[in-house]
């Protein structure tokens, strides 16, 4: 992976987790390093199931691969939110 590949990847890791976050509902206490983290890591997951249902590669937007991507994001983030917010005490 080249070095601009990597920085696309953080920038699309951070869209793809506030908008996992957006679709989650309440309010979550995780950082937002770990948004962003969820984020890189929904975008590969969902990139990777896409390519295994054939959706990764369509002609124009793929919305049915960030659709997917999103879908890991809010799971991801509400996972997180969950376990994040039990292991602090109030």
């Amino acid at each position: 992976m080249e070095v601009s590949g990597f920085f696309a990847a953080i920038i699309i890791g951070l869209v793809i987790g506030a908008l996992g976050r957006l679709v989650v509902p309440g309010k979550q206490n995780i950082p937002i390093w770990l948004t962003l983290l969820i984020g890189v890591i929904a975008a590969i997951l969902g990139t990777l199931v896409a390519g295994v249902f054939g959706v990764d590669d369509t002609s124009g937007i793929d919305w049915i691969e960030l659709i997917i991507q999103v879908a890991f994001a809010a799971v991801g983030v509400a996972i997180a939110a969950g376990a994040y917010g039990r292991r602090r005490v109030r």
